[in-house]
């Protein structure tokens, strides 16, 4: 999967959602794809309550189900900085 295609998807699982209420951006090895707290979802590389700091294939691994988040995250595959809280509402977009 393409970066633009990644964006596309979270855009449409975002807008499912109407938004989490927080601003959460992913900090990929291709760029950011950054959720907007109405559900936007932009490439911009602007301040997130919350950031995830993720290689492309795990994050694929992630939303797909194939990588557990507590796994990745005991072992350093995927970083947060920011409002832990934030991140924990995730699992309700994925």
């Amino acid at each position: 999967m393409t970066f633009e295609e990644l964006t596309g998807k979270i855009s449409s699982l975002a807008a499912a959602k109407g938004g989490l209420g927080s601003s959460i951006k992913f900090a990929t090895d291709n760029g950011n794809i950054l959720i907007g707290s109405d559900g936007v979802v932009t490439n911009a590389d602007d301040v997130a309550d919350c950031t995830i700091s993720v290689s492309m294939s795990d994050l694929q691994g992630l939303m797909s189900g194939d990588l557990n988040p507590m796994t990745a995250f005991m072992f350093g595959k995927i970083k947060v900085s920011g409002d832990m809280g934030v991140a924990m509402k995730l699992k309700d977009l994925f």
